[in-house]
């Protein structure tokens, strides 16, 4: 279990930027990784906050994000792969309480899942 915690700060010019906490005192940067359909986003930015253990991550909207439909972004710890947050774009016809955004969220969940059972069936081989 990760404990680092991720708050939003805002979301504009197509950038999600948010303040990581609790990050380990040494100055070392988090490990942390944005999947998209299950693809790691690439120009994940960190900068070191104004406060010690504190991480502003800025991350830039690809372009074929920008679609009809539900488009969710997962942000992990990827020392230990625990989620630390999530952000969904929706585009198109917008459908008051859509079910669209937490159907995508739990898919992109499973796909977390998946990966760390292969990797435990793989290491206990």
């Amino acid at each position: 279990m990760s404990s680092l915690t991720l708050t939003k700060i805002r979301f504009r010019n197509g950038i999600w930027e948010g303040k990581i906490s609790n990050a380990p005192a040494s100055g070392a940067k988090p490990d942390i990784t944005v999947m998209f359909q299950d693809q790691p986003v690439g120009s994940v930015i960190l900068t070191e906050g104004q406060t010690e253990g504190d991480w502003l991550v800025a991350i830039p909207v690809p372009a074929e994000a920008l679609a009809d439909g539900v488009q969710t972004f997962v942000i992990f710890d990827a020392a230990d792969s625990t989620r630390l947050g999530d952000f969904t774009l929706i585009a198109g016809e917008a459908v008051s309480d859509d079910l669209r955004a937490e159907v995508e969220l739990l898919r992109a969940e499973l796909d977390m899942l998946k990966r760390a059972f292969r990797r435990h069936c793989l290491e206990t081989m």
